[in-house]
């Protein structure tokens, strides 16, 4: 049938009608939020009146920190990174290569008498001190190449993880008020992890120590103040200077693999028991003050090890069982390695 050219303008206007209710829809959900958003000024800006208001930061040395933020993206990391491993043994591999091995050795021997009296003044092992060194920042050589104030606003804006970068941003803040530094000398890598020792900004004030008694604290440059921070960092999460951090075992063919966790602590005596044996075959030690736990990196087709004190001590700053058994591995080649 044909249609009057009413009814065809009256069609007309209600499909325009429609399409502009659609495209005003549409507008709604897509542009409005963007015309909604803060800008990373605004935000810094925000920041600015909360360190003011809720921090106490001097407002002379709060406004010239905040003149210097730029936004930060994120880059590669200085220290090259191994592709994802397949085991841990593959990854000891990579990691552990002969070059970062013969280096370990050379800065042990290098800064030996430093080593000496700051591992007698904190009870840490320094072969630990060198082996934590190398795999935080190559040996000094990544001690951070970006102002932290950049790197943590800039994280807190973009981030889901928000609460704690604002929360590091804070903590930076107040170090360049306690320190008397400029925002420039707060360098950090692109995590917003400071200097040497990749130390947060929120653990800087109770780990990081001068080891020179100079009256400055540079975990930038200062290997004695790196190291010592590195040896507060284990006193304070409990190590034991008379022990070791474990050692590489063999179980039995049908063991419980459930006993394999961080939370089943038991002597050598209960292991034995168990049937499990050094890695050579030989019998446990006969101590009975060491508690250990079993750990299963691999699940129970790969390397089994007991670990001790010293092992949890480094994963409070490693967190990762490959990085912690890279870090111990690393200090028993200083050791034992001709």
């Amino acid at each position: 049938m044909r249609r009057t050219w009413c009814e065809a303008y009256s069609i007309r206007n209600l499909f325009m009608d429609m399409s502009l209710i659609g495209l005003m829809f549409f507008t709604a959900i897509f542009a409005s939020p963007l015309a909604a958003a803060e800008t990373f000024t605004q935000y810094v800006d925000g920041l600015r009146q909360q360190a003011a208001q809720a921090h106490g930061v001097n407002s002379q040395i709060l406004a010239k920190a905040i003149a210097d933020i730029k936004p930060f993206r994120s880059v590669s990391p200085l220290m090259p990174q191994s592709a994802s491993p397949k085991n841990l043994d593959s990854y000891l591999s990579a990691t552990l290569t002969e070059a970062m091995v013969d280096e370990a050795k050379f800065q042990y021997q290098g800064h030996s008498e430093l080593l000496n009296r700051i591992g007698a003044q904190y009870g840490v092992q320094p072969r630990f001190i060198i082996a934590l060194w190398g795999l935080s920042s190559a040996y000094g050589r990544d001690s951070g190449r970006f102002p932290v104030l950049s790197v943590t606003a800039s994280k807190a804006f973009t981030s889901e993880n928000e609460d704690f970068y604002r929360a590091q941003f804070f903590a930076a803040l107040k170090i360049i008020e306690q320190k008397a530094l400029e925002s420039s000398q707060l360098l950090a890598d692109g995590e917003g992890r400071l200097g040497q020792t990749k130390l947060l900004p929120d653990r800087f004030a109770k780990v990081a120590t001068d080891g020179d008694n100079d009256g400055k604290v540079d975990i930038w440059q200062n290997p004695a103040d790196v190291f010592a921070s590195f040896a507060v960092l284990l006193t304070d999460a409990g190590w034991q200077n008379d022990a070791t951090w474990g050692r590489q075992v063999k179980v039995p063919v049908g063991f419980d693999d459930s006993l394999a966790n961080t939370d089943t602590r038991e002597s050598f005596a209960k292991w034995k028991a168990l049937g499990i044996t050094r890695f050579d075959g030989g019998q446990l030690p006969a101590r009975e003050d060491i508690k250990s736990a079993l750990i299963m990196p691999d699940g129970p087709s790969g390397r089994v090890f007991l670990v001790y004190d010293n092992y949890f001590a480094i994963k409070r700053w490693f967190n990762d069982d490959y990085l912690a058994l890279a870090v111990v591995h690393l200090s028993d080649r200083i050791k034992f390695d001709e």
